[in-house]
């Protein structure tokens, strides 16, 4: 595929993401009589990436996340050369995707995406379970660190051919289980930014965490997995979850 082939499907992807897996969490978490809590948001949020990794894996890869990009990157999995053009169009289609979901959230006679938080990341106060910025920092690095380890592990020539996205899109449901009570979970810089941008503050305040954090969980990710576990192919870019990709 060529180059803007794989940034559209990026774009998209990273749009669906926001909106699955943020809009999950505006308009439905607290519903009166159907709120699905953060068991139904952590779902939303994996199924997001499962379904754009068996819909356009095969195109980009379907990283949308600059965490990701950047892991794959430093595991020698992904050129980076296309490193900022691939984070660029996933943080376009993050923006995209809280631009919708502002616009249907606002649907509603006195919405306020500021006070309602609108499924930004945050830590100190910002955090729904009061969690420290300490707590916060590290919290991200390790989920990050293992949500790479599985794309990598997964992707992996050696790996079980097909079921990638399956276990990458649970992986990302078990990540919320465990996180959303600290930061909300963000695992991914595009995911963050996008809503921030709307709810503006503290949010955009605290965002450089949300940036710093997981990148650092995806670097050293990238960087151990070969060291530990190298295999004698040649490095496939750029797209790891593509389901019928040769080993």
């Amino acid at each position: 595929m060529r180059l803007h082939q794989r940034l559209t499907a990026e774009l998209f992807g990273t749009f669906w993401l926001v909106i699955g897996g943020c809009g999950s969490a505006v308009l439905a978490a607290k519903f009166p009589g159907i709120g699905i809590g953060f068991v139904g948001v952590s779902l939303a949020f994996g199924l997001t990436v499962l379904t754009m990794a068996y819909a356009l894996g095969h195109i980009s890869g379907a990283h949308l996340n600059p965490a990701v990009s950047i892991g794959l990157s430093v595991a020698g999995r992904f050129p980076p050369r296309e490193l900022l053009p691939y984070i660029v169009a996933q943080v376009i289609g993050a923006t995209l995707g809280a631009f919708v979901l502002y616009l249907i959230a606002s649907g509603v006679p006195g919405f306020d995406a500021a006070a309602s938080g609108f499924a930004t990341n945050g830590y100190g106060a910002r955090s729904p379970g009061g969690y420290s910025m300490t707590a916060a920092l590290i919290c991200e690095v390790v989920m990050t660190f293992f949500f790479v380890l599985v794309i990598l592990g997964t992707t992996d020539g050696r790996a079980i051919s097909g079921f990638a996205p399956l276990a990458i899109g649970l992986c990302l449901t078990l990540i919320h289980l465990i996180s959303i009570p600290v930061t909300n979970t963000s695992v991914n810089p595009a995911r963050s930014t996008g809503p921030a941008l709307f709810a503006g503050g503290a949010a955009l305040g605290q965002l450089w965490l949300f940036w710093v954090a997981p990148i650092i969980g995806a670097f050293i990710a990238g960087a151990l997995y070969p060291r530990l576990f190298p295999e004698k192919v040649t490095a496939v870019a750029p797209a790891p979850l593509a389901i019928d990709a040769a080993p």
